[in-house]
Order: structure tokens, then sequence, then C-alpha cells
């Protein structure tokens, strides 16, 4: 990041962004300008607008000169006048066009921002589950935010920084060698000193502002560590406020010192700046008093005051076209970390000629499916089941079996590495994504809520739906009784994530917008799992209604919903080891047979009927 206040120098780019530094092409000068493209009449309007702001910009300082060789000298009070009333409407024009030239860069720059976020929003959309599961979430807003809302300020400022510097120097030094060369190299000869002060002084401040970056991450990390909810709360419990307290105050500290030695060091930078800021015109004013005294008496005070004006216009150009190529590097490294995500290619793709049916059974079938993240680590090994309408399939096996990633192939949130996945006898991959998706409903573990409403997070699920339909979802997800008793019923915020209301509340609210979306196929996956035993019968009541009227999938905790499933498939290393109905598993005496000794049996005793592995046995 620049150093606070602006930047102070060329060339001051950070370890990783000088190793980084992007290789600029053709093809990537082309894609960038690709996003003009639609408004090149308006970027036309910038530049005429740039043009004649630049050159109107320096027209006081021409006028200057007439105003003291005609109007002051002459003792003319006609051109005296004459030519103050045509600055003042020269500089008025300058800034009328100047405000024109802003609201046109700006109206540009948003609606590019805009085009590129909705492109981007509507690719990421379209990623599977794998890009959302491997790449970080912080990584993946920062490109949709602060990457995408830096190329307003690439456009806004750098580019039109260039073609507007550019043309106020070249305007600046014709003007300058026509009044009088000899005057004007003198001022030119000047430039360079001006950037010595503003290299040094940017080293010094860099390296303050990598330290106060340090400092700033060090303090951002203790506020997100003690000031979250369940930070505080362990602060509180082992009484650490005073040991937090301390450690924070010393870390500001430490901020508070870096922030005057950078402060400091942009007041030296400013002395030595004015000191270098005055050589050039105190050089012209002493060289063209010689020449008007000595040599050449027709060089006029006008002409010398002239040549000092536009010197002074010459040093914001230099300085800011000197600092360019930072902001050059830093833009081009923005757009290549934005093409990189819009490069990424979408592994869940409609078919072109994709089916849509007139309706769903909801009818699943694998046939010999392989699945796997990375190659060398199978997840899933020749996995082969029928599951017919109405029917209902149980699912269980030790943690890490793959009995999620099985069930998450159905919707195509992956799609199967080897073999087919079939939905109603049809290939998924050649289903229209939004038919197959439409028609499978999933009530995982970890339920998300968005933060709004209960009504808000059941009409997701059926935008249209009446308060009749929503009041009948609740009653048979059993979750009405609790929205009756709230004091503003549907209309209840749950909080972000739903942090307003228990586990079991969630998933209750849960199964009842699957129940709103009314799908085909349902798929429970260990819906009950993280629930006490209160929360776990309530959801297990309006669950096993559900699975005797619709075709379902089960990856289940509890041995009353696994013997009402018409099949049990033992899910073992990626691969289906027992498959059969309960008392056919028992009989064979395999692994669902120890399961049930170990587990069930167990449980039954105690009254609790539900099917709970323990730690020792790595099971779920």
């Amino acid at each position: 990041m620049p150093p606070p206040g602006g930047r102070l120098g060329p060339g001051y780019l950070t370890d990783e962004e000088k190793k980084n530094r992007p290789k600029v092409t053709k093809a990537l000068l082309k894609r960038i300008f690709s996003y003009m493209k639609p408004y090149w009449k308006q970027f036309g309007l910038v530049l005429l607008a740039i043009l004649f702001s630049s050159v109107m910009t320096l027209m006081p300082s021409v006028l200057t000169g007439k105003i003291i060789d005609e109007g002051l000298i002459a003792r003319s009070m006609s051109s005296l006048v004459k030519y103050i009333i045509l600055s003042f409407v020269v500089t008025f024009a300058a800034n009328l066009i100047g405000i024109l030239e802003s609201y046109l860069n700006t109206w540009i720059a948003q609606h590019i921002t805009f085009d590129m976020r909705n492109t981007m929003y509507k690719h990421l959309q379209k990623m599977s589950q794998r890009f959302f599961t491997t790449n970080n979430q912080g990584d993946i807003i920062t490109r949709m935010t602060s990457d995408i809302s830096g190329v307003q300020q690439i456009i806004t400022s750098t580019l039109t920084s260039i073609i507007s510097n550019s043309i106020t120097l070249v305007v600046a030094l014709v003007v300058m060698f026509r009044e009088n060369w000899i005057l004007a190299l003198i001022g030119v000869i000047i430039v360079p000193l001006f950037t010595i002060p503003t290299r040094s002084a940017g080293k010094t401040r860099w390296s303050i502002t990598k330290e106060s970056q340090a400092c700033s991450d060090e303090i951002n990390g203790i506020l997100n560590e003690t000031m979250s909810v369940s930070g505080q709360l362990l602060v509180k419990l082992f009484g650490m406020e005073e040991k937090e307290y301390s450690r924070y105050e010393a870390v500001n500290k430490k901020m508070i010192n870096l922030n005057i030695r950078e402060s400091m060091a942009g007041r030296w930078f400013r002395m030595a700046l004015n000191t270098f800021t005055n050589i050039g015109p105190m050089l012209i004013y002493l060289v063209g008093g010689i020449i008007m005294m000595k040599y050449d008496s027709t060089v006029t005070v006008g002409q010398i005051t002239v040549l000092v004006a536009l010197l002074g216009k010459m040093y914001g150009p230099v300085n800011q076209l000197l600092n360019i190529q930072v902001d050059w590097i830093r833009s081009m490294a923005m757009f290549t970390r934005i093409f990189e995500y819009y490069d990424m290619p979408v592994e869940i793709e409609n078919s072109p000629d994709a089916i849509i049916p007139d309706h769903a059974d909801g009818e699943v079938e694998f046939r010999h499916v392989r699945f796997y993240y990375e190659p060398d680590r199978e997840i899933l090994k020749d996995i082969s089941f029928e599951l017919e309408k109405g029917k209902c399939i149980a699912i269980v096996g030790p943690s890490g079996s793959g009995k999620s990633t099985l069930i998450n192939l159905i919707p195509r949130m992956y799609d199967a590495i080897d073999g087919e996945v079939l939905f109603d006898g049809v290939n998924v991959k050649d289903l229209d994504l939004a038919f197959l998706r439409e028609n499978i409903g999933i009530v995982s573990q970890e339920t998300y809520l968005f933060n709004g409403t209960i009504r808000d997070n059941l009409l997701y699920a059926k935008p249209d739906a009446t308060d009749e339909e929503l009041i009948n979802a609740c009653k048979q997800a059993n979750i009405y009784e609790f929205i009756e008793n709230q004091e503003t019923g549907l209309d209840t915020v749950v909080g972000n994530r739903g942090l307003k209301l228990s586990g079991g509340e969630k998933q209750r609210i849960s199964i009842a917008r699957i129940l709103l979306k009314d799908p085909a196929l349902m798929i429970f996956d260990e819906a009950t799992s993280a629930l006490d035993s209160i929360s776990e019968q309530k959801i297990q009541d309006a669950i096993e209604p559900l699975i005797e009227s619709r075709t379902s999938i089960l990856i289940a905790h509890r041995l009353s919903t696994i013997l009402a499933a018409d099949e049990i498939l033992v899910v073992k290393d990626g691969e289906i080891v027992e498959r059969g109905t309960h008392s056919d598993l028992i009989d064979d005496g395999g692994v669902y047979a120890q399961l049930y000794e170990t587990q069930f049996s167990k449980a039954a005793v105690k009254g609790e009927e539900k099917f709970e592995y323990t730690e020792g046995e790595d099971m779920e």
C-alpha cells in the first residue's frame, strides 16, 4: 500500500509487488481497454475536456505577463482591466471544464466497475463447490470489492493523470520556449533537482509505513481476538482484562510514535521541497534580470514573470509523472488479479442442449462412480446403487468415508470424475441445472440462515408463498409453536447466521424451508447430530413423516430413522462395503452388526434409541 498522505517518489513498491510485478503485454492492455470501449464517446469528451482544461489553466500565467507589461508598466487602465477580466473568465471556464471532466471520469469509472462487479459475481456464482472450499473467503471478497473498486481509482486518477499531466507539461514547455528559450532552458535544467528530496523522503516514509502496517495488523489482530463474542467471553472467564489492555496499550503507543515520525518526515520533506522550488524562480529572475539589463532590453518583466509562473505549473506534472510508474505497476497488478478470477474455468456448466423434463420423481442411480479432490486421494471408489421413487436409503459409515461427498454429486455441487450419476434415469450432467437443483432439497448438519426474519429465510425457497403455506410448512417442521410464541411471529429477526436461535430451532426452520421448496428428492445429512435430545426428538418427529411420503436419502444417527429406511448402505473408505435391510445386515454379522452391537443396542437399553459413535471408534 502507498505511504499515508500520498506517494512521495517513484519506484516505492513492496517486496511482494516487485516480485510479482505483472508482465504488461499487448493482450493485457487490449483486455483492459475493452472495458472502456462501450464508453468511448464519454471518454472522447474527457480527452477534449482535459485538453481544453490544461491549456486554459496555463492561460492566466501567460496573461499575467500582459497585465504587468501592457497594464501596470505601460500604465494602461483599459489593458489592465481587460486582461484581468480575461484572466478571470479563463480561470472560471477552466474550472467549469474541470467539473465536467471530473463528472465524466467518475461516471465512466462507476459504470466500468459496475460492469466488472456484475461479471465477477455472475462468474463466481457458476463456480463449483470446490472453488469455495479451496479458496480463502477473504481473498474472494477482496477481489470482488477492493480490487474492482481500485479500478475506479485507476480510471479517475492514474489514466487521466498521465494524459492531463503530459498535456500540461508539453503546453507549458512550448509556451516557455516561445517566450524565451534561454530562461526556459534554465528552468528545465532545475527540474531534476526537484526529485531529490522526493526520493529521500519517500524512502524514509515508506520504511516507516511498512512498520506502521505491521503495527496496524497487530492491532487488528488483538481487536479481532478480544472484541469478538467468543474472545470477550474467554477474556472475562480468565480475568485477563488488564493483561489484554496492557497488550493493546503497548501496540497503540508504538503506532502513535510511528505516526509522529512519519509526520515529521513529511515536514522535513516539505521544507526541502520548498527550498528547491524556489531555486528555479530565483535563477530565472537572476538570469532574466542580467539579460534584460545588460544584453537584451527587449526582454520584459512580464516575460520573466510568465516564465516563473509556468515553471511553477511544471513542477506538479513532473512529480506526478515521475510517480506514475508505481501507479501503473499497481494498476496492472490489480487488473491481473481480477482477470485471474475471470479466467478460472467453470467446472459445473449447463449442457448446451440441457434436458428439462415435465416433472421429477426423485429417483437416483449411481453407476460405478469415482470421485477425488486430489488424484492421489480417492474419496469415492466404484459406487453403485439405486433409489426408486418413494423409497428411502440410509447411509452410515465412519467419519471421512465420503458420505457427504456422495450426496453432493446428485445436485452437481461437484461432478463425478468417472461413472454416472442419474436422476430419473438421466445423467445429471445432461439435465438443466436449475431443474435438477429445484427438485432436490438438502437439510445439512450446518444450517445456514440469512440475517433477516424467519419469513425472509422461508421465502428464499418460494418467494411467492402465502402466509398459509408458510404456516403449514412450519407446522410440518414442528417449529410453528415456537414461532407463534414470538412477539413478532414470522417477522422475528434471526440474527447473523441465525445466532439468535438455538441449533434445533434453526434446523427446523431449514426443514420448513425445504418443505416450501417441495422437492422430489429430500436429503437429510446428519440433520440431528449436533443437537440436544429434546431438539433432536422434535426434528425427528418432523423428519419421520417426510421419509414415509417422499423419495429420500438419510445420513442418520438415530436407530428409528435407519430402521425406517428401505435399504441401508454402509460406506467405508469410499466404498459401499455392505448393503441391505437392518435385519439382513444384522444376520450378516459384518461392519453394521458390529456397530449395532456396540452402539445401537446400548442406546436402546438406555431408552435413547440413538445411533452414536464413540470417539475411540472414529465414527460420525
